[in-house]
Parts: C-alpha cells; sequence; structure tokens
C-alpha cells in the first residue's frame, strides 16, 4: 500500500509542493471512524427474505471499509477479494477496500480547496 511519505516524497523532492494542494495527511485527517466487515458478515444464517448465498459465493473474502469522515460523510471501499480462496488475506483485504475508500476523499478535498481559491 501507498503510506502517506511514499506519495509525498517524490513531489517534495521535485518542489512540486510550493502552491496550495491536497495532501495526504490532510486526507487521513479528515477520517473520523472506520469500520470493516466482509459480505458474509452481513449476511449471517438466512436473511429475512429466506435467501442464503451459495457456499461458492466466497462473500467471506468480500471485504467492505466505511470510513465516517469529521463532517459526517461516509464513503465506501470494497475489496472483491482474489480469484482462488488460498490467496485471501483478510488484513490484504482490509489495506485495500480502505484504500478505494480514502481515494474516494481525494476529489471531494480538491473540490473544497478549489473553491477557497476561486472565492479567496
Amino acid at each position: 500500500m501507498n503510506t502517506g511519505q511514499q506519495t509525498e516524497q517524490p513531489i517534495v523532492q521535485a518542489g512540486a509542493d510550493k502552491a496550495p494542494r491536497v495532501t495526504p495527511f490532510e486526507v487521513e485527517a479528515q477520517i473520523r471512524s472506520e469500520f470493516y466487515f466482509t459480505a458474509s458478515d452481513g449476511v449471517l444464517g438466512e436473511s429475512q427474505m429466506g435467501t442464503r448465498p451459495a457456499a461458492w459465493t466466497n462473500l467471506d473474502q468480500f471485504t467492505i471499509c466505511v470510513l465516517i469522515l469529521r463532517n459526517g460523510t461516509k464513503v465506501v471501499g470494497v475489496n472483491e477479494g482474489p480469484v482462488s480462496r488460498e490467496n485471501f488475506s483478510a488484513e490484504i483485504g482490509r489495506q485495500y477496500a480502505r484504500q478505494k475508500a480514502v481515494d474516494q476523499i481525494w476529489p471531494m478535498l480538491g473540490y473544497e480547496l478549489r473553491t477557497k481559491l476561486a472565492t479567496g
């Protein structure tokens, strides 16, 4: 996974950090709480509709991350899991799902910054 430091280092080295911009640290600062669960957590046992997922669906490998931001906005990231069950890692699934959720925060903060710059 790409960390904020890995993202920032080449930007700073290139001198491309002089103007206002959104940083990985600002993105992380927006996250108030985070939750992880699998699709199988969502369908434990038989649902109220009487449906039951087939055993081959591997819903326990389908990882969902919900990030709640400081202003209450919720973003969701999903990792569908590997093709082969043998390659599944719950920790990696959570990392990829989180990254997909975090990727949605960047455009929101970019829009907010552009609005401030345009009206400031």
